[in-house]
């Protein structure tokens, strides 16, 4: 019997440059994403709060972007290991 194959890593990748936790919740870590998307959005709010009007929208939203920016190749790293843990699985047997 053959296991059902994971999300592919690319389409992880498209979902979590799209939003900030997306792809850790198609690959099943809903907490870690959820906690990606909370400290973007955090981080992103107490930065804007700090800066003035004359700082661009990406100044302003610094630490949320970096955040945002940190968490896209987690969730392909996590997608990415699992794809390969289970395309290897199906060659061994």
């Amino acid at each position: 019997m053959t296991a059902k194959p994971p999300i592919n890593p690319y389409i992880v990748l498209a979902l979590a440059i799209l939003a900030p936790g997306a792809g850790h919740v198609a690959v099943g870590a809903q907490m870690r994403g959820l906690g990606f998307a909370f400290f973007s959005l955090l981080l992103a709010l107490l930065c804007w709060h700090a800066t003035g009007p004359e700082t661009s929208f990406i100044g302003r939203s610094a630490l949320g972007l970096f955040v945002w920016a940190l968490s896209i190749p987690d969730a392909y790293r996590i997608a990415r290991i699992r794809y390969e843990v289970w395309r290897h699985g199906q060659q061994v047997a």
